[in-house]
């Protein structure tokens, strides 16, 4: 008996670890899980967790075909994410290759996950996965009750309520998506104990989406709402639901509908919630964040019209470069580009609009192409699903169940980015492979559809060491990207301390500050191209004094994105702090090349003109700028210096009238310096300067007149 327990242990170990095991646990895991701290940015850990399971399942399954000799699965499918890997490893030769390549990374661990659901997912299995789904799906709606009931704050928020996804459209986008097969299990569930808990756990997902205000999401779970009831009622005899006693029918109505109401009344106690609109409950917010859609001000100065900023100049970048586009991942690079003359700061890091940034970045060959090819086979798979009979139709309600999760994954990706992030990128490529797997059950081999790969046991074993050197390498890069993060985010933790400390009248220690440098350099030289975090901490430099080292930090984020005004314009700024002024000329015309019509750069030009002894020059663009009627409150203190320094007292009167026409709160100390200017020797017109005295008098306070008084030339004073 004991000779057999090492063969038994293993056996059972082999039963076990299944690929399909590991990615249930993956997807359960991705949502569930978040960081506790802002020192690793949580779709960090979601993409470790992504790449970690995908490369962990893979391993294992081609370990259990190391003996195989049957043909394996290929789909047409698998090609769309292999061809976008492609051309981003090529867009690395000619556009941003550190960009590039995460795109090509991400495109890989797609098509291989696509690859590896087609290969391994049955309808024995498939249970687990769509219970490792649903798993997940209700812990981080349970996250997101805590938050917005209990203001719980274990995990970072940005736009609250989140649960771990930092950003609440983040999570209602996957909640949304993953919602289909939580219905699709409690359709299929057998009459038990466990019935009324289970839709109870389908209610609390849809409380949670409500909870986030999250306008695409709510659209897209009315638009589900229908669909599902489609589904239900098309197959009502292939689920299990049709089974169910009257009693038990009566029961999960109650509670879906009850849950709904009870659990959607209950007030909100979230600071970040009721900064926006007080202590509503789930239903209340979700119809007032619904309703908004109509407000004509949604469109003018809400968050609509921040999208339709990066919509417009993402159209000019597709029209810009319609074939090849910008190159993969090079959207955020070229942005700025293309906006328009008013944004003088980039909107987003995203375009919010995946089928808008695929064009740009891939261009209409390859992205357009792609696009066309995806929503083809939708459009097949979907009527091909619809018209199952016969014992093919025990298919048809996983596929509706898939094509509903993907309806509602495509509509959400018209106003956000789901594609780019891990849960929602795998929850798509996961329902690829469902239908992928489904067409290879039904037979369909026509020339896009499954059809059987040959296999030898020499390819299994020859991949898996490129698959542990695969593993290695994501264990690697996710190490130095938590690195990179810890010290970033903790440099600007410390910056935040210090500015605070700064304003209190101290000064951080040498250590502190010392601490603070270190963790940005160690931050930077693992990864320079972290531009949503980097610039953070420059700032706080330069607003502590520090522009030496806030200068380098700035031109490490202009190497990697270097068409971003406002770095540009920090950098001049920085110049000329350190007196290295022709630099600093050298940044300002950067900086207007990118825009043309800003006129703070017109101000610190011609201030960098004087000082590099180009007076006359910077007298001319001062009065075309006059001419032209562009001009800001530095631009007229700096063409009132500029006339006094070369006694241009045209200039110099001018600037004055000016800024006395336009900034009134400034016009007692303008009328007095115009007094000044008018006794001057050069010009000598003593009635318009005792006329320029008296005005500024009167618009002295009048606890002020006196002292205003005797600044006055004693000449003048007596005659006022």
């Amino acid at each position: 008996m004991h000779a057999f327990t090492p063969l038994l242990r293993h056996s059972l170990l082999r039963q076990r670890l299944q690929p399909s095991t590991l990615l249930a646990w993956m997807m359960f895991l991705v949502p569930a899980l978040g960081v506790p701290s802002e020192l690793m940015l949580q779709d960090t850990l979601k993409s470790a967790l992504v790449a970690f399971g995908t490369l962990g399942a893979a391993m294992v399954f081609f370990w259990q075909q190391r003996d195989r000799t049957e043909p394996l699965l290929w789909h047409g499918l698998v090609w769309l994410p292999l061809v976008l890997m492609a051309y981003a490893l090529g867009s690395m030769v000619w556009s941003h290759a550190y960009l590039a390549g995460a795109e090509a990374i991400r495109w890989f661990l797609l098509a291989l996950l696509l690859w590896l659901g087609l290969n391994t997912l049955t309808r024995e299995n498939l249970p687990t996965l769509l219970w490792g789904i649903h798993g997940g799906a209700v812990v981080a709606s349970a996250w997101v009750a805590l938050q917005f009931w209990l203001d719980f704050s274990l995990f970072p928020q940005g736009a609250s309520p989140s649960s771990t996804f930092v950003n609440r459209n983040f999570f209602a986008e996957y909640a949304v998506g993953a919602l289909p097969f939580s219905v699709y299990l409690l359709a299929n569930m057998r009459a038990s104990r466990w019935l009324p808990w289970m839709a109870l756990s389908v209610v609390l997902e849809v409380v949670a989406i409500m909870m986030t205000g999250t306008r695409s999401a709510l659209v897209t779970l009315m638009v589900l709402m229908p669909v599902f009831a489609l589904i239900l009622l098309r197959y009502r005899p292939q689920f299990a639901f049709s089974g169910w006693s009257k009693t038990n029918k009566l029961l999960v109505g109650l509670v879906l509908v009850g849950g709904l109401l009870v659990l959607g009344s209950v007030p909100a106690q979230n600071q970040s919630v009721a900064q926006e609109s007080g202590n509503p409950s789930a239903l209340q917010r979700s119809l007032w964040r619904t309703s908004s859609i109509t407000k004509p001000t949604e469109y003018t100065a809400g968050s609509f019209s921040i999208r339709a900023v990066m919509w417009k100049a993402t159209a000019r970048m597709v029209m810009a470069t319609p074939l090849t586009g910008v190159g993969a991942g090079a959207w955020e690079v070229q942005i700025p580009l293309f906006q328009g003359p008013d944004n003088a700061f980039e909107t987003d890091y995203y375009a919010h609009n995946e089928y808008l940034q695929l064009l740009a970045e891939y261009g209409a060959v390859v992205g357009g192409l792609f696009l066309a090819v995806l929503f083809a086979y939708l459009l097949v798979a979907a009527g091909k699903t619809w018209r199952l009979m016969g014992t093919q139709s025990q298919e048809a309600p996983l596929r509706a169940i898939a094509l509903a999760s993907m309806l509602a994954l495509l509509m959400v990706s018209n106003a956000g980015f789901p594609w780019r992030l891990a849960s929602t990128g795998a929850l798509l490529v996961l329902n690829f492979s469902l239908l992928a797997a489904s067409d290879a059950r039904l037979g369909f081999k026509e020339a896009f559809f499954a059809h059987s790969l040959r296999w030898r046991p020499t390819l299994s074993r020859a991949l898996l060491p490129p698959l542990i050197a695969c593993f290695a390498l994501a264990v690697f890069i996710t190490y130095q990207a938590a690195e990179a993060e810890r010290k970033i985010v903790s440099s600007i933790q410390m910056g935040n301390a210090a500015a605070k400390l700064s304003q209190a009248g101290g000064a951080p220690s040498p250590e502190r500050e010392a601490l603070l440098l270190k963790n940005i350099r160690d931050g930077i030289a693992i990864n320079s191209h972290y531009r949503k975090l980097t610039p953070m901490a420059a700032d706080q430099l330069a607003r502590l004094g520090d522009w030496e080292n806030a200068i380098w930090i700035w031109e490490s984020v202009a190497t990697s994105r270097p068409h971003i005004a406002a770095i540009w314009s920090n950098l001049a700024r920085g110049y000329a702090q350190r007196g290295e002024n022709t630099r600093a000329l050298d940044a300002v015309h950067r900086w207007q090349r990118l825009e043309p019509d800003a006129i703070g750069s017109l101000a610190l030009e011609v201030t960098l003109l004087g000082l590099t002894g180009q007076d006359s020059l910077a007298v001319q663009k001062i009065t075309r700028a006059y001419d032209q009627g562009r001009f800001d409150f530095a631009l007229l203190q700096t063409g009132y210096a500029m006339g006094l320094k070369t006694q241009d007292w045209s200039l110099a009167i001018r600037s004055l009238e000016l800024r006395n026409q336009t900034w009134p709160e400034h016009a007692a100390d303008g009328y007095f310096r115009l007094g000044k200017i008018y006794t001057s020797d050069a010009i000598q017109d003593n009635v318009k300067a005792l006329a320029a005295f008296r005005r500024g008098l009167v618009l002295v306070p009048a606890d002020r007149k006196n002292d205003y008084r005797s600044l006055v030339p004693l000449p003048y004073r007596e005659q006022m």
